[in-house]
């Protein structure tokens, strides 16, 4: 594996490779000494065209607790304001020595292009491109997944796959890379993927994908999915009106109170575990997801950030030392 450009490029057998890594890295995060001596020497660049806090610090304490150097790039108050191309930064970074660098952009397919280039030899890792993909983001889902349906299922993780879960995604399909990311992954993985949300903000050509399609969370939630993955509006994408108002859009689609207690009374499974809400983040909390559901025990958001740090030292290991994916 040179690149992580796309979850669709994964294999089973590379998708599991990457999680059973990340399974390894969160062992050393539980250490007293949070760091290896793997990639001394190397330089991680993140090339961040789109603001991003949450992505960027996993990637920066990814690449520090594998020893790496990191170089933070932001677009803000660099030679790109000043018209700088994608083409000239990269190049400037790869003289300065980049070994692998995750790039965020506004534009579909600018990671693709950049590894299709010969701008740089680095190793490249999309860290989110336009309403395209986001990867990581989809592996450390996937990671939080596993562990659940595993634990339920009174299993081991490592090297289990998804086959069996069923999976709920919840809102703004339309502009969401880590939607579609997930898609191709959990699909990969052997999960059943279900979407919901209002037919103004689901894809042309949604017919054809690996999904079940609702336009109701109600039926959806009755139809008992192991998991529900709530989606942030994301109005800064969008250049009209797809709803007619934030208090509409969380009466029909909001993860409320009452339908929190709904999916209180489902079980993951066959088993009496409970199922689980995730939530990329940021989070609207009162408009996608209610307070309560975010903050409750069924919650593991923050166990998704937490496992972004050990799947993104994953990636960044395998893609740097060379190791088999």
């Amino acid at each position: 594996m040179k690149h992580l450009l796309s979850t669709a490029d994964l294999s089973y057998a590379d998708a599991l490779a990457i999680l059973d890594t990340a399974e390894e890295m969160d062992a050393v995060s539980q250490r007293e000494v949070k760091k290896l001596p793997t990639l001394r020497g190397r330089t991680v660049v993140n090339l961040f065209y789109e603001d991003s806090t949450r992505t960027r610090v996993s990637f920066e304490a990814a690449a520090k607790r594998l020893s790496a150097d990191v170089v933070n790039f932001s677009a803000k108050g660099s030679s790109v304001s000043k018209g700088e191309s994608l083409k000239d930064t990269v190049q400037t970074l790869g003289a300065m020595g980049a070994d692998a660098i995750v790039i965020r952009h506004s534009a579909s397919g600018a990671a693709a292009q950049l590894a299709a280039s010969d701008w740089t030899e680095a190793a490249v890792v999309n860290a989110g491109d336009g309403t395209h993909e986001h990867p990581t983001q989809a592996l450390l889902d996937a990671l939080t997944l596993r562990r659940g349906w595993s634990a339920a299922h009174g299993s081991s993780p490592r090297g289990a796959d998804l086959t069996g879960m069923k999976v709920l995604i919840v809102g703004d399909i339309l502009h969401s890379r880590v939607a579609r990311s997930n898609i191709w992954l959990l699909n990969t993985l052997g999960a059943q993927v279900s979407l919901v949300a209002p037919a103004t903000l689901l894809p042309v050509g949604i017919d054809s994908w690996p999904v079940t399609v609702y336009y109701s969370l109600d039926e959806a939630l009755a139809a008992a999915p192991d998991a529900v993955m709530m989606l942030r509006i994301q109005a800064e994408r969008m250049g009209g009106a797809y709803f007619p108002n934030s208090a509409e859009y969380t009466r029909r689609w909001g993860l409320t109170d009452e339908r929190l207690a709904v999916v209180e009374q489902l079980r993951l499974g066959n088993t009496d575990s409970q199922v689980l809400i995730l939530h990329p983040g940021p989070m609207n909390r009162g408009v996608e997801i209610s307070a309560a559901a975010a903050d409750s025990a069924l919650s593991r958001i923050t166990e998704q950030v937490s496992h972004g740090v050990s799947v993104r030292m994953a990636v960044l290991h395998l893609l740097l030392t060379g190791a088999k994916a």
